[in-house]
């Protein structure tokens, strides 16, 4: 009976439509809403292209699918929202044959494939966020700025990887990716093929169970550095890709006791090689010169 309601209220939570089918749909109100049109105006002149209703509209926009915000739509900003919104999930069954087990599965099957932590770091509600990516045999994490926590910022940030470093170097970095529940993280499909439906597989995407962050508790434990320079509740807004790229390299420059006081750095550019280091954005920093504070990143 429990398995039954579980798979119930899979398959009622999250949109019906898919990446494509939202791009169409952004393409259509965005220029619209920045002209200073309503939503009902919108949905009155396009309702037969648009094929759903104006509340899913509502809905897309709250779940922050689109190019504009709560914030652009003139009246949406006065109220004040009644009850605790439902996350929408790019891809309803994601968590199918992707859970915790499975992983575990996995991993007894490839016992010798390196392990990747993906989280993201909120900064102030609607603004920017980070994505944050952690190879936990060496430490080292990778983090990339976003304007949005969206599903497609996040399959952008893994295809703009993949160019970086080419299929060969990719599968050999990321071969398991674990992450959480997160809506931004509802497309694995794009994540493991990327954005042709036809590509050869590039890695494995698995969830953690619901509410089980110790199950990736080496990422959790390095967002502590990033909260060092960054404070909880300190917005990203200000930031760039650029003062990201700086603060990681002070975080994977910092030596760890678990990798016998080497940098996460160091540990890396063992195993996988400076020129991989360099293709990711990664440079060193000077023992002496390393800041953890939110001096480092002072506008």
């Amino acid at each position: 009976h429990l398995r039954c309601q579980e798979h119930i209220s899979d398959c009622r939570s999250g949109i019906l439509s898919n990446e494509l089918e939202l791009e169409r749909i952004n393409a259509i109100i965005t220029p619209l809403i920045k002209n200073g049109q309503s939503i009902h105006q919108i949905y009155e002149s396009n309702r037969d292209v648009l094929m759903c209703s104006e509340k899913t509209l509502y809905n897309y926009i709250d779940a922050c699918l689109f190019d504009v915000r709560n914030i652009d739509l003139p009246r949406k900003v006065k109220y004040r929202p009644r009850y605790k919104k439902p996350e929408f999930k790019v891809d309803r069954a994601c968590r199918n044959g992707r859970t915790y087990k499975d992983f575990q599965k996995f991993m007894e099957a490839h016992p010798d494939a390196h392990v990747v932590q993906m989280d993201s770091v909120m900064g102030n509600q609607g603004g920017k966020v980070l994505l944050t990516i952690h190879f936990v045999d060496t430490s080292l994490m990778l983090a990339f700025i976003r304007d949005a926590n969206t599903s497609r910022s996040v399959t952008d940030i893994w295809d703009l990887i993949f160019r970086a470093v080419g299929r060969e170097t990719f599968e050999k970095l990321f071969p398991v990716i674990l992450t959480d529940n997160g809506s931004e993280f509802s497309n694995p499909r794009a994540i493991e093929f990327g954005p042709d439906e036809n590509s050869i597989r590039r890695t494995h995407v698995f969830y953690c169970d619901p509410s089980s962050p110790h199950q990736k508790g080496a990422i959790e434990v390095n967002h502590e550095l990033i909260r060092r320079i960054v404070p909880k509740g300190k917005s990203f807004d200000e930031f760039t890709q650029e003062d990201i790229f700086l603060m990681m390299d002070h975080i994977n420059s910092y030596k760890r006791k678990k990798l016998n006081h080497r940098s996460p750095y160091e540990a890396f550019s063992f195993y996988y090689g400076e020129d991989v280091l360099n293709r990711l954005g990664c440079r060193p920093v000077a023992a002496e010169k390393i800041i953890l504070k939110p001096r480092l990143l002072k506008k």
